[in-house]
């Protein structure tokens, strides 16, 4: 359980930082301030995930999910940190989350019924377009260790490689806990091999503190704009949109379909979690699709499991010492065993589409606008960079624009107006002798 909840850990850590290592950067932070944002960020994650996989009351999915900061957010708060002047930016930000995450969970009993606009097309759809947006992450994270815009260096390659096969070679010829913790090994023999290559950065160790509590409202005060409160709330409202599809996702994964019930549960506690992490310093949270991978690949589906792995993530936030050992894995090395996560969460995108009558002309017409169109912002950069920031937001979250399209061509197929056989019948393909 220990090892399974840290390899959990090792999958979503650097999708953790990166928000407040970007937010850091925006606002003009010193190296102590953004580390401080890093701890609060893994901290406040931690309890969104308890809150999640062990629920209080009717707050929590109780499914294995590991929660973590949104990347929906990071257009909205670099806006409002321009708008204010670096840090100042901050207290603003964060009293717009409170109020965003406050309103997202007395409206969560209503969302959640939106289940049934989301049959097997749809959510098929979804999944497949979540694993294959996800995939840049990864790709990103094997450039990384490149000059900026010079793509992937061989050593990045080598790296992200030699951690794949690991990961694979341990699923083909391992048994039991060996094959079941492949992730984390893979993850673990990745960063010894980058030690002689001089891919690993184990300075920060010497600066960091052994224990260290997120101080409350360390930026100062909350401070409650109106225009950032709108632009949060829409936020928000794309992280609860792509939180029910991520929901209904791993309910399919661990056999147990996530019915209304379940995914408002589940959308309280992300709402919740978004609510009380300003008040340590941190930012909206969200369900993080790359660990439905792990759980789909793994086939260790205890929620307990990734409670443990919520638990770690409050201990990295306490003790700043052992946050930056983990964060000394190099990111090629995360991008070799990102790309067999998001890749299986695709598939089973993939799997979910086939419960699906893609012989009726409406549901292949689903599927393929929505991928098409939810693709477009990994396919294109600043496809939408033209459009007013309000629309940007949404826009260049190809994952919520994926869902709503594909929840809207579905009610437009298959709930409005009546659809006669012989309109639903799928074309006869052309055949070669």
């Amino acid at each position: 359980m220990l090892t399974s909840g840290l390899q959990h850990v090792a999958a979503m850590y650097a999708g953790v930082v990166a928000v407040p290592l970007v937010i850091g950067a925006a606002a003009g932070l010193d190296t102590g301030d953004t580390t401080l944002l890093m701890a609060a960020s893994l901290f406040t994650a931690g309890i969104a995930t308890l809150l999640q996989t062990l629920g209080v009351w009717k707050i929590g999915a109780r499914l294995p999910f590991v929660n973590g900061v949104s990347f929906c957010g990071v257009a909205a708060m670099t806006a409002i940190i321009a708008a204010e002047g670096g840090a100042a930016g901050l207290p603003v930000i964060f009293g717009a989350v409170i109020v965003a995450g406050l309103l997202g969970f007395l409206i969560s009993p209503f969302f959640c019924r939106l289940v049934r606009f989301f049959p097997p097309v749809v959510t098929g759809s979804v999944i497949a377009l979540i694993g294959l947006s996800l995939l840049p992450v990864a790709l990103g994270w094997v450039t990384d260790d490149g000059a900026e815009g010079e793509g992937a260096s061989g050593k990045g390659v080598a790296l992200a490689a030699i951690t794949l096969a690991v990961t694979i070679g341990l699923n083909r010829f391992g048994r039991g806990f060996v094959k079941s913790v492949s992730i984390l090994l893979g993850l673990v023999v990745g960063t010894l091999v980058a030690i002689p290559m001089g891919m690993t950065e184990f300075t920060g160790l010497g600066d960091a503190d052994l224990i260290g509590f997120p101080t409350p409202f360390h930026f100062g005060a909350p401070q409650f704009s109106l225009p950032a409160i709108v632009s949060m709330c829409i936020v928000m409202l794309v992280i609860m949109t792509e939180s029910t599809a991520d929901v209904i996702a791993l309910g399919r994964i661990v056999g147990r379909p996530a019915d209304e019930k379940t995914i408002a549960a589940g959308l309280r506690a992300d709402t919740l979690g978004s609510a009380i992490a300003p008040f340590f310093n941190g930012f909206a949270a969200s369900a993080f699709a790359q660990n439905i991978g792990l759980v789909a690949m793994t086939k260790v589906r205890s929620r307990f499991v990734v409670a443990v792995a919520g638990a770690f993530m409050v201990v990295l936030g306490l003790c700043p010492l052992a946050a930056a050992l983990i964060s000394a894995v190099p990111l090629p090395v995360l991008g070799g065993v990102g790309i067999v996560l998001f890749s299986t969460i695709a598939v089973s995108g993939v799997q979910t589409l086939a419960q699906a009558d893609l012989g009726k002309t409406s549901n292949s017409l689903i599927a393929a606008v929505t991928l098409g169109v939810g693709l477009v912002p990994e396919m294109s950069h600043g496809f939408y960079s033209q459009f007013p920031d309000e629309l940007t937001i949404i826009l260049d979250s190809g994952i919520s624009t994926g869902c709503v399209l594909a929840v809207l061509l579905n009610l437009l197929f298959h709930h409005v107006g009546r659809r006669t056989p012989q309109e639903e019948e799928a074309p006869e393909p052309a055949v070669t002798h």
